[in-house]
């Protein structure tokens, strides 16, 4: 709001402006956060040139699907969690696919990993019910 002065010239309040800014800044932030903290960056991915990536959701889930080469194994790790196979996942994105029913699964598979490996996961977000998986890939 405009304050007149001894001069009749109006000034310029830059207070409410920057809490404004601040908030929607936290705001952008915490929605960030969470997104950047479900994606594993060690992971090596696939290489696909034709790759478009898809708009990015709130609505989603990422599993990182990574190949112990001393073990022989696939870690599948979900929100902080590490399973030796996808099926405990089923439960909990068929109750997000309840409750949303646009709810996607981004898989992002480690280069190493047998394809295999990479069908089980496919086959438990499939039997949550879920139509809409997307694979993770570089698009060098």
């Amino acid at each position: 709001m405009a304050n007149l002065g001894n001069n009749d010239e109006p000034e310029f309040q830059i207070a409410p402006m920057i809490d404004v800014l601040l908030v929607l800044l936290v705001f952008f932030m915490s929605i960030t956060t969470l997104q950047v903290a479900r994606v594993d960056r060690t992971l090596d991915l696939p290489v696909a040139p034709n790759a478009t990536p898809p708009g990015a959701t709130a609505d989603e889930s990422v599993i990182n699907i990574r190949w112990d080469a001393a073990k022989q194994r696939a870690e599948f790790n979900f929100e902080d969690a590490s399973y030796t196979g996808p099926e405990p996942l089923t439960p909990i994105l068929a109750q997000r696919r309840a409750a949303s029913p646009r709810h996607r699964v981004v898989l992002r598979g480690d280069r190493l990993v047998p394809a295999g490996q990479v069908a089980r996961a496919l086959a438990a977000t499939s039997q949550a019910g879920i139509t809409e998986i997307t694979f993770a890939a570089l698009a060098r």
